[in-house]
């Protein structure tokens, strides 16, 4: 299944803006993902999680707890409407609830719900099917980010009764006491963190019920047209994806999409993206796959991406990662 989910900028935003306040310059931090600092100046732009994790496995390979550090910077302010929804909930249980309605607004890679183990209820992330390598960078910032989330909406700090991680304990543990200031547990069957059963029912200071109805209308209308992108994206990637060794261009592409060239350029623009992005892309996903494979030759593997030289293949590879394909691969 390739992937297709879609998310907003935020995140990017925020792994630049950490290294650039941290470390200077940034721009390497881009390498491989198809997007450009000036795509950054687009509020409403829409990227998909494959670029969205090509910079973040950029970011970890700089800092290894960055997931940590990004998590704590996640306000409940990045999620622009589903934000203002949150914020006029009733309770912390209708706030969670609702963010758990809306996935792909929340922008989430796991699966959320919420576990009553008969003493406390368990905000449980798990059914991550992404990139191993970045499992544990995915799982930091997702459980920050909703420690953080709850803190905003209750205009206090959360109380938290222990947090548990599906991956391996890091080095670095010691800074999980900051983020979460309760008992840790590592190798667990998810990733989730416990407070007591009675902050479901805390009232939340801004909570204003006509508000609340009037952004969580607005966001069932935007996750309505923010999946019905994906599934038109998905339909895309996978037709393009069928085709790497003989691209159909933007013309031959819309034939089989059933629409004019011009619509659909017009329809990538909306998402952000392009022809020649999508598909260098889908080329660099599976160059990858097939560099780590270690069997097929260079020279094979341009033909197979369709490629018409291998210098060609191999100036692209360079643009993509920012190293030549041989170096990649070993």
């Amino acid at each position: 299944m390739l992937p297709t989910h879609l998310t907003t900028l935020n995140a990017v935003s925020l792994i630049l803006k950490v290294f650039q306040d941290e470390r200077g310059s940034v721009d390497e931090l881009l390498v491989g993902s198809g997007i450009g600092l000036a795509d950054l100046d687009h509020a409403d732009g829409r990227i998909t999680t494959q670029q969205e994790q090509t910079v973040c496995s950029n970011a970890v390979a700089r800092r290894e707890d960055i997931g940590l550090h990004l998590g704590q910077r996640m306000h409940v302010s990045c999620y622009g409407m589903l934000g203002y929804a949150l914020l006029s909930s009733a309770t912390l249980g209708d706030a969670l609830r609702l963010a758990m309605g809306y996935p792909a607004l929340l922008g989430t890679l796991f699966h959320l719900r919420l576990a009553d183990d008969g003493q406390r209820i368990w905000l449980c992330a798990s059914e991550y099917r992404e990139s191993a390598a970045l499992a544990a960078f995915n799982a930091e910032f997702c459980l920050t980010s909703l420690k953080v989330i709850c803190d905003d909406l209750l205009g206090q700090p959360l109380p938290l009764l222990g947090a548990r991680f599906e991956h391996e304990q890091p080095g670095y543990h010691a800074l999980y006491g900051k983020a979460f200031q309760c008992p840790l547990a590592f190798a667990a069957a998810d990733n989730a963190f416990a407070f007591d059963r009675r902050w479901l029912e805390a009232p939340l200071p801004l909570a204003d019920p006509i508000t609340y109805q009037a952004m969580n209308e607005r966001c069932r209308r935007l996750n309505m047209e923010f999946t019905g992108r994906q599934a038109w994206l998905g339909r895309i990637r996978q037709l393009l994806q069928q085709q790497l060794d003989a691209a159909p261009g933007i013309d031959g592409l819309a034939r089989q999409m059933n629409c004019s060239s011009r619509t659909l350029r017009r329809h990538l623009h909306a998402l952000g993206s392009s022809y020649q992005q999508l598909l260098d892309e889908l080329r660099f996903e599976r160059a990858k796959q097939l560099l780590a494979e270690d069997q097929m030759p260079i020279y094979r593997i341009a033909e197979t991406l369709g490629f018409s030289e291998t210098a060609s293949f191999r100036h692209a590879f360079q643009r993509w990662s920012g190293v030549a394909p041989s170096h990649f691969r070993s």
